[in-house]
């Protein structure tokens, strides 16, 4: 096997960035690429045109080729192993013939109530808006005349895997965003499959939901090969071979487990970037259902009790960027990595409770706090002091709000996490996000030396590990990846616990002022 082969390539389709991992055999990072996208909105739906897909894989793995080239002074011809992620749920809807039926919905839409409504109640568990079935059910809902013709249903995931490898699979991780999942079978829920079969059978369609879901793979299986239509899509020049062992497709939820160690039961991470979300590994699924607590898995098929927040980090960096191009326009140079590091590292110096300042943070609607559409705003008193480290730090405060809301939810349902593992670009910056989480949720926050990786990184080791054999995922981590890792923790100071206590208070007092800039700020 020449040493090409036993590299290990991650992509993964994040929603503004598409990033290209490459590990070695000692899973050691070789090289990094990545491109930068974002979502439309368009006709009410949140969008990426498949053309837009393959632009930004291809420009990733094109960057990384490069980076390659630049390190190692030889060409990147091909590799043992891949594996693509991207974020999660989302509605890709496919006709026989392959073709898109109607452009792809992602996890931003939050058109999908009466569905998820009606799903939750048939099933007596929780249907979150952004999963696939309750996409589809709206659609069958709104009678959209697509569904009739509908053969196959996917993930972004799902659908670069099967275009790269012609396997209609899916990771058990994303796969439990689809559809729920039996924990004990690690395989759609049959028993629901059956009841949503009955509610729709007098609708007449051809279709069976038994059939148009993608089948199930687990961390450590192989899901096909890279094949030579496959190589092409990510290298058009041709000079990438093809073979790769593929790993299942999974979500960013499930890379972010596994890059931050936390794929073991009773262990939890943040995952923070245009979303953020936690997740803790149960010992058991959930006996009770709350609307805002999903029930997912580990890329391996443990039960996860999942805080989704729709809106993460995307306006704290609007404003970031906005800063910067005021320095610019007087003359300033600096690199992007200098202007985060200077604003967040300014957050510390502001009010423990943000001066008054309070940001909302929703490019998206946000279901946890009933807001149905995205109206980013942001609100202070008028004795309140507009300063920089202030402003910042509501920001910074405000991208971890929602969550602190759905945590309140899940210590009510008596899950108890000890330490918090954190990753995502908004921890890049030391010492900053991660205590401001800390004092968000009230746990120590743990960020590792890898944290910054991300989860094109988790999907390269996830692709790594089919390659070498599979076996125990949680221990595989452990012993073979995290062994030798640096980790900080951080716990919040009885000040900063408080501060924070009387931003929530001003931020719930001020949702009725979000609410009402949906109803009455159009476009």
């Amino acid at each position: 096997m020449t040493k090409q082969q036993q590299m290990s390539l991650g992509i993964e389709l994040g929603s503004t960035r598409v990033k290209a991992v490459l590990l070695d055999e000692r899973l050691e990072t070789v090289a990094t690429g990545g491109f930068e996208w974002r979502s439309r909105l368009e006709d009410g739906h949140w969008t990426y045109s498949l053309d837009d897909v393959w632009h930004a894989v291809q420009r990733a793995v094109a960057a990384l080729r490069e980076d390659y080239r630049g390190r190692l002074q030889e060409e990147l011809t091909g590799v043992g192993a891949i594996g693509v992620s991207a974020m999660m749920h989302g509605y890709l809807a496919f006709d026989e013939e392959g073709e898109l039926l109607t452009p792809f919905r992602t996890w931003q839409d939050t058109t999908t109530g009466a569905a998820a409504r009606e799903l939750s109640s048939l099933f007596r568990c929780n249907i979150p808006l952004r999963w696939s079935i309750a996409h589809l059910h709206q659609a069958i809902l709104d009678d959209e005349p697509h569904v009739a013709r509908l053969a196959s249903l996917t993930t972004l995931a799902g659908y670069v895997h099967w275009r790269l490898t012609g396997e209609r699979v899916l990771g058990i991780g994303d796969a439990s965003g689809m559809f729920p999942i039996d924990h004990q079978a690690r395989t759609y829920d049959a028993a629901l499959l059956d009841a949503y079969a009955d509610l729709v059978a007098d609708r007449g369609f051809a279709w069976d939901i038994r059939k148009v879901l993608p089948e199930i793979r687990v961390a450590g299986e192989g899901a096909g090969r890279l094949t030579p239509e496959g190589a092409l899509l990510l290298d058009p020049t041709g000079t990438f071979a093809p073979g790769a062992v593929a790993a299942p497709p999974e979500g960013d939820a499930g890379t972010g487990m596994v890059a931050t160690n936390s794929v073991r039961r009773r262990t939890a991470n943040v995952s923070a970037g245009t979303s953020i979300f936690a997740m803790v590994v149960l010992e058991r699924p959930l006996e009770t259902t709350n609307p805002n607590l999903d029930m997912v898995t580990t890329p391996d098929g443990s039960p996860v009790v999942m805080v989704h927040c729709n809106n993460g980090a995307a306006d704290l960096d609007d404003w970031v960027r906005l800063f910067g191009e005021a320095a610019r326009a007087l003359g300033a140079e600096f690199d992007t990595d200098a202007l985060f590091r200077t604003l967040y590292e300014a957050a510390l110096q502001g009010s423990p409770d943000a001066g008054g300042l309070v940001a909302y943070n929703y490019r998206a609607g946000e279901p946890i706090t009933g807001v149905d559409e995205g109206r980013p705003l942001f609100m202070r008193l008028p004795e309140s002091r507009l300063g920089l480290a202030d402003f910042m730090r509501a920001h910074l405060y405000g991208a971890f709000a929602s969550l602190r809301l759905g945590f309140e939810i899940l210590r009510d349902e008596q899950v108890s996490v000890d330490e918090m593992f954190a990753h995502g670009g908004v921890f890049r910056t030391e010492g900053v996000a991660q205590r401001f989480l800390a004092a968000a949720l009230d746990v120590p926050v743990t960020v590792s030396s890898s944290a910054s990786e991300g989860g094109a990184w988790g999907m390269a080791l996830l692709a790594a590990f089919v390659l070498q054999g599979g076996g125990e995922l949680p221990e595989w981590l452990e012993t073979r990846v995290f062994a030798d890792t640096e980790r900080v923790t951080c716990t919040a100071s009885q000040e900063e616990l408080e501060g924070f206590d009387r931003f929530m208070a001003r931020y719930s007092d001020g949702l009725a002022a979000e609410r009402a800039a949906v109803a009455s700020f159009g476009r």
